[in-house]
């Protein structure tokens, strides 16, 4: 069982990998309710990590994320020919849990967004302005 990380990206590393790998896959992570209503990066695809309503780690995680790639995320070859995965979450910490998932699995090139959509809570406990996607004014939408 591998204990390698995903690479951290910031928010800026992961949407110039997106503009220069156009097989790259930005998906977010969160909960569906935060996909929806807080916001997500526009083009980031969907596939939560852990859920309402039982709030439990998606069993089927992996392979929605094997889908999504058309089996191009396993590949015996250089890294290079890999197709990159960017994973993102409200704050990064569960980017880089979902992250691990995939690299025991064997993904290859696999990343994560370290400061998240919204980014750490400030002195007053509030996220979106010490850093994220949303804070470096990245292009982003809500339903």
């Amino acid at each position: 069982m591998s204990d390698a990380l995903p690479t951290g990206l910031t928010p800026q590393e992961a949407i110039e990998m997106l503009q220069s790998h156009p097989q790259a896959v930005l998906v977010d992570i969160r909960s569906s309710m935060e996909f929806l209503f807080v916001g997500h990066p526009k083009g980031a695809v969907h596939v939560a990590w852990i859920d309402e309503p039982d709030w439990v780690v998606n069993p089927h995680f992996v392979t929605e994320i094997r889908k999504l790639l058309l089996g191009g995320a396993i590949c015996d070859k250089e890294i290079s020919n890999c197709a990159p995965v960017i994973l993102i979450c409200r704050s990064g910490k569960r980017s880089l849990e979902a992250g691990k998932a995939l690299i025991q699995e064997g993904f290859r090139s696999v990343f994560h967004v370290d400061e998240g959509f919204e980014g750490e809570l400030d002195e007053n406990h509030h996220r979106g302005s010490v850093g994220g996607w949303r804070f470096h004014g990245l292009p982003w939408e809500q339903c």
